[in-house]
């Protein structure tokens, strides 16, 4: 394992082993695939990008003190370094740095889907501390152990950045890590330096279609967490509730990996009801045969499927069932995640990342129950990003809440008033605030007793990317303040 100010020298062929190539007897200091980054005598990763391909930046990663080039083509002018040619570098990267910052936790699972990740990984670092384990989860939340949360932006980060975090987390005697795997993270083979003791499938719906072809692109790119990255004895957690769930859980039988499968039409967990018990609710079912209930203080029967796939990832992993079971009653909900923040006026105020059409009708349908009045809701949506989401979720939120703020998320580049005109067209009697401060506040300034707020998209985040610009802006902050001031 290399630390910073550290040198530390890695045999090239050793770093590209399994690649196939025959790399030159050579030693280098590191591998980085950022040419700005490099440091003398590390290996420069060049590869494809979405618009210009990295060979394009040899020259500088030469000048930087790159001792060699690792591609997936030969160049077309000399690099000035040897160059070594391997099938995929994305994998080769990902697996050189892992072995540079190795080794790693022993135990690592792995959570894909749609929604609901950042919650589960949470979910399951709770549940391993609960039973003795020093853990910490990896995800859009940032790296969360029992001592710190280090705030992060990527649901899955560069696989540099991954092989270093897991090195040190297990430098620090870390030994159970839970971590999202994003479907443009298991595209880029980011996680390809992984192994991954067990995997979980939450749910899918439309996400990323900015970035995949299509839904099949976008399902095939999470289902390699099942195909090409669990460990041989590893184990598959699956919600069989989702109607999506059969390429994945068909890849673990094919894999011949322990499954265990969670919902009311589960095979290890299987819900039996769930009854709302104040923002909280009591469930009972069935696990591995025999009756249990629990109590789970969050709101939303999503997450009861969250907090099953995550009971199911610890004791696969060698949490005690029962006493992970009993942990599942003091669950703390991640930051952002259907989060209730605050009251007015004896009203509600719940802060959520809701960002695509199923996230926003699963928040809006989990808090109806709780609006005796109005439901309200806050939200927009993000500029170069998929446009085809805006409408889908102006018209979940008409029909769905009473009353409807359409405000800004992150516009980045696009003109965010056409992005608010994409979505009110769908949203008929909606509001539009483009100020997304004076529509938080706004909002709760009119709220009565019995009614529920959702303020939606942005969750944890604080930060608001207007341009190529990012300001800092915080919902919680907003209601905090405003609350304050009334």
């Amino acid at each position: 394992m290399t630390e910073e100010g550290t040198a530390v020298s890695f045999a090239l062929a050793e770093l590209l082993k399994g690649t196939g190539a025959r790399p030159p007897r050579l030693k280098v200091e590191g591998v980085n695939a950022d040419s700005r980054a490099i440091r003398p005598g590390e290996a420069f990763f060049a590869i494809p990008g979405l618009h210009t391909h990295g060979d394009a930046f040899a020259a500088q990663a030469r000048a930087n003190g790159a001792r060699a080039m690792v591609t997936d083509r030969a160049p077309a002018a000399d690099p000035g370094m040897p160059v070594v040619v391997v099938p995929d570098v994305r994998a080769a990267y990902a697996r050189a740095a892992a072995r540079q910052f190795s080794p790693q936790p022993e135990i690592i699972v792995g959570v894909t889907g749609t929604n609901g990740k950042s919650s589960i990984v949470s979910f399951v670092r709770q549940i391993w501390t609960a039973c003795g384990m020093d853990a910490a989860s990896i995800g859009t939340v940032g790296i969360e152990t029992k001592q710190a949360l280090i705030p992060g932006e990527l649901t899955t980060p560069d696989a540099l950045a991954i092989a270093r975090d897991l090195g040190q987390l297990k430098a620090q005697g870390i030994d159970h890590v839970a971590m999202e795997a994003s479907s443009q993270g298991l595209d880029q083979r980011r996680v390809d330096g992984v192994t991954f003791s067990a995997v979980a499938f939450t749910n899918l719906s439309r996400d990323h279609l900015d970035y995949h072809a299509d839904m099949a692109a976008y399902r095939d790119a999470k289902v390699r967490l099942f195909t090409d990255l669990i460990a041989e004895g590893g184990a598959a957690v699956v919600n069989v509730d989702d109607p999506e769930h059969e390429p994945f859980m068909f890849a673990a039988l094919a894999r011949g990996v322990t499954l265990l499968t969670v919902g009311v039409g589960g095979a290890w967990f299987e819900i039996q009801s769930i009854v709302n018990d104040g923002y909280g609710q009591k469930v009972t079912g069935r696990m591995v045969g025999e009756p249990v209930s629990f109590h789970l203080p969050l709101t939303g029967a999503f997450q009861v499927s969250n907090a099953l796939v995550a009971l199911g990832l610890a004791v696969a992993t060698g949490a005690p069932p029962t006493k992970a079971l009993k942990a599942l009653s003091k669950l703390k909900g991640a930051r952002g995640r259907l989060e209730l923040v605050g009251e007015h006026n004896g009203a509600a105020i719940f802060i959520d990342y809701a960002h695509k059409p199923v996230a926003l009708e699963t928040a809006l349908a989990s808090l109806r129950p709780y609006a005796s009045r109005k439901l309200h809701v806050v939200f927009g949506a993000g500029g170069d990003r998929d446009k085809g989401k805006r409408p889908m979720m102006g018209e979940i939120a008409a029909r769905m809440a009473d009353r409807v703020i359409v405000t800004d998320d992150n516009p980045r580049t696009e003109d965010a008033a056409t992005i608010r005109a994409e979505i009110m067209a769908a949203a008929p009697g909606s509001r539009e605030i483009a100020d997304r401060r004076t529509a938080i506040e706004t909002a709760i300034k009119a709220l009565k007793p019995g009614d529920v707020l959702l303020i939606a998209g942005k969750g944890h985040e604080d930060y608001q990317i207007v341009g190529a610009t990012k300001h800092h802006f915080s919902d919680h902050e907003v209601v905090a303040e405003t609350l304050k001031g009334l």
